[in-house]
């Protein structure tokens, strides 16, 4: 029989294999704990530390297990916060943007072909008012407190510096539930690619990409009441004056583009999807130096300044920027972005908007801007040839009104006769209308056109209207010089093309012969009409007066040399014998 064992016997060898597996397995416990990845709360704070080394935020605790800790680590952990403010600087040819990294949006946008009033290269950023009312590609909510946050957030740009175009810049920033991402791309024009993407509790933000508050070359009274907001919608423009905009208002698109200009300079924006467009308008009031050569002065006045801003309904703003000027070959070279999403639709030229006499100032611009690419390269010679042009065009219409003139003094005691008759019937007489009748068939049987010395006048005027027109919105003209004058589109410092202006304009009605008019009226004709081109053109762009004084001379020339044709001659000889007639006549009427 076998031998049976008590079990408490055995029990010292079941101890010591116990023993020994209890401790395999500390050792083994031990070494996973060592060799292990590190806790998850080392490893974010590690991250921490690559992604945003100029972080001023403390150190995050380690995590625990506990569940109530746990939420909180990641949010403050994985904020992507710069430490201090920096600057990026990104420059071609035609300007040099400096941006700061607080708020990503630019401080100094300066053009590199144009200059301020000082002499030095244009900054388009004004400072004043970008200082209170927010700078250049800020960002825009529709909550106020957000959009304090995101202008003073500290981002963490891609490079600091100085960055030559084609670049791209790109800024991230990240505290708590709120991510931001702004990636900006340049090329060699004056156009730039933003990209804006806003999240909060992992939610898109409805975030637009901003132009608050005016340009850096408004300087005047007159630049500020230029200010307006464009749009153009399915090719249709339409340009708001400041009285018709309404601050922080939303207007949808879809738009082909829209944004802010004044006179010379406009910021537009330019969606990649135009369908999802939409455009907040900003209006604000900023108080200026009422003499600016006396800036500290503590008397101010104030005016309007606006802006604008576009973001997309669908989430991520995707859109390019045009700051620039509103020149003709640079804004016909930019289009819109086509259905398709290629930038293939409208271009910017509507921008540079010639009112109502658009179509005439249009085409006078053309021919100047042809005169000075190929024929001459100053826009005051150039203002002088085309002036010379428009008169020899218009020598036919001065003949056609000196025989009209002509004609006119022919039947001039035929039409006295005929008022003679019927000047005993009262104004309110119908039998008076009897008189027009027998005028009006009498100026037919002679052939005589009423309106035929009044035509050269009628074609005149819209050319003077689109010339004016014309003058005060083409940045070509803008610092121009010829001869004395520093700028064309700014008034003659000296006055000397004014004086001209009003001595030529009263040659001009001396020489000029008006059948019919009375001599006195002619002679207070001859005096108002040179007091009142006198006073238009002495405080306005002396290009017009340039224009007009030239015009004058011109005419005195081409009047001097009629007056000696066969025609002028007649006209002196019909003109001199009714001056005798008068005379004759005057003793009697005593």
């Amino acid at each position: 029989m076998a031998e049976y064992k008590n079990p408490n016997q055995q029990g010292g060898q079941d101890m010591k294999s116990i023993l020994a597996m209890t401790v395999v397995f500390v050792v083994i416990f031990a070494g996973l704990q060592y060799f292990k990845p590190k806790k998850p709360a080392t490893s974010i704070t590690q991250q921490t530390t690559q992604t945003a080394p100029a972080s001023t935020a403390p150190a995050p605790p380690a995590v625990n297990n506990t569940p109530a800790v746990a939420p909180a680590a990641p949010a403050s952990a994985n904020a992507v916060v710069a430490r201090s403010e920096t600057e990026t600087v990104v420059e071609n040819e035609l300007y040099r943007i400096t941006f700061t990294n607080r708020g990503a949006q630019v401080k100094s946008w300066i053009l590199k072909k144009y200059k301020n009033n000082s002499g030095q290269p244009l900054d388009l950023v004004h400072a004043h008012a970008a200082a209170e009312f927010g700078y250049p590609l800020s960002l825009y909510t529709y909550d106020a407190g957000l959009n304090a946050r995101l202008k003073s957030a500290l981002f963490v740009p891609s490079a600091t510096g100085t960055l030559a175009a084609p670049n791209t810049l790109s800024f991230r920033y990240s505290d708590g539930p709120l991510v931001v991402r702004k990636t900006f791309r340049f090329d060699a024009s004056y156009v730039l690619h933003a990209e804006v993407q806003v999240t909060q509790n992992g939610a898109p933000v409805r975030a637009f990409l901003s132009w608050p508050a005016g340009f850096g070359d408004q300087d005047s009274l007159h630049l500020y009441a230029s200010d307006e907001i464009n749009t153009l919608e399915s090719g249709k423009l339409e340009n708001l004056a400041a009285k018709k905009v309404v601050g922080g208002n939303t207007l949808q698109g879809p738009f082909d583009w829209a944004g802010v200009s004044d006179l010379y300079f406009a910021a537009v924006f330019l969606p990649d999807q135009p369908q999802n467009a939409s455009l907040v308008t900003f209006h604000n009031t900023l108080q200026i130096p009422k003499n600016p050569e006396k800036p500290e002065s503590k008397e101010t006045e104030a005016v309007p300044t606006l802006g604008a801003a576009m973001g997309s309904n669908a989430g991520v703003t995707q859109v390019r920027i045009y700051a620039g000027p509103k020149s003709v070959d640079v804004l016909k070279s930019i289009h819109a972005s086509a259905a398709d999403g290629k930038a293939t639709g409208p271009t910017l030229e509507p921008l540079l908007d010639f009112g109502f006499w658009g179509p005439i100032a249009k085409v006078l611009f053309l021919g100047l801007h042809f005169i000075y690419e190929h024929i001459v390269a100053n826009w005051g010679w150039s203002i002088v040839i085309i002036t010379v042009i428009i008169n020899l065009v218009l020598l036919p219409l001065r003949f056609t009104m000196m025989k009209s003139s002509l004609k006119m003094q022919r039947i001039q005691p035929q039409i006295n006769e005929i008022k003679e008759k019927y000047k005993k019937f009262k104004a309110t007489d119908p039998r008076r209308s009897d008189m027009n009748h027998e005028i009006m068939a009498l100026q037919k049987r002679e052939g005589v056109n009423m309106f035929g010395g009044c035509l050269p006048m009628l074609v005149q005027i819209p050319l003077l209207f689109a010339f004016y027109s014309m003058l005060a919105k083409v940045i070509e003209l803008r610092q121009a010089h010829w001869l004395w004058l520093p700028d064309l589109s700014a008034a003659d410092p000296y006055h000397i093309l004014p004086i001209l202006m009003i001595v030529s304009q009263f040659l001009v009605q001396f020489y000029t012969p008006s059948p019919g008019v009375d001599p006195a009226q002619q002679k207070m004709m001859a005096f108002t009409m040179p007091a009142f081109t006198g006073f238009i053109t002495w405080n306005y762009a002396s290009g017009l007066a340039l224009y007009w004084a030239v015009g004058n001379l011109i005419s005195i020339a081409q009047q001097a040399v009629m007056n000696q044709t066969s025609l002028g001659r007649e006209m002196k000889e019909i003109a001199a014998r009714r001056a005798r007639r008068k005379a004759g006549a005057s003793p009697a009427r005593k």
